[in-house]
């Protein structure tokens, strides 16, 4: 008979202190997303529990940096709506590329999440800079890394 391990509470508020910085230099957005879901999720973890947060908090820097495969700079198209007549709204990867880096990053790590109401407290854990610098050094510090 095999073992099942649950997340206990107190794993619960470990992990609310644990925190991880991920460098976007170079990786491919995608590949480095989807990485950072299963940290934020918590996947990577023995312990993990699908309803409970127990996942880690992602700092990501060097978002403006981050490599795209292909022709999806010109090609992949984002669209939304404003919630008015004639709303809708596009825009390709490669503008939001240069405009939004950190929120075209933060896009593609939020759609590879569950989509539930803890998944909204595992986007609150992720911290995404165009750049290098950060104001999380203390959090990181405290956590060990």
């Amino acid at each position: 008979m095999t073992k099942t391990t649950l997340a206990t509470l107190d794993q619960h508020h470990a992990a609310m202190n644990s925190w991880r910085v991920v460098d976007a230099a170079g990786q491919t957005l995608g590949r480095m997303a989807t990485e950072v879901a299963t940290i934020l999720m918590g996947k990577h973890r023995p312990d993990y529990t699908p309803h409970m947060l127990v996942g880690d908090g992602v700092v990501i820097i060097n978002a403006a940096k981050v490599h795209v495969t292909g022709n999806k700079a010109t090609t992949r198209v984002y669209t939304r709506y404003t919630h008015h007549p004639g709303g809708l709204r596009s825009t390709t990867l490669g503008e939001m590329l240069e405009h939004d880096p950190a929120g075209l990053v933060t896009l593609a790590v939020r759609r590879m999440l569950p989509k539930n109401k803890l998944a909204k407290r595992m986007v609150a854990r992720l911290k995404v800079y165009p750049g290098a610098e950060h104001p999380h050094v203390a959090q990181i510090k405290a956590a060990g890394k």
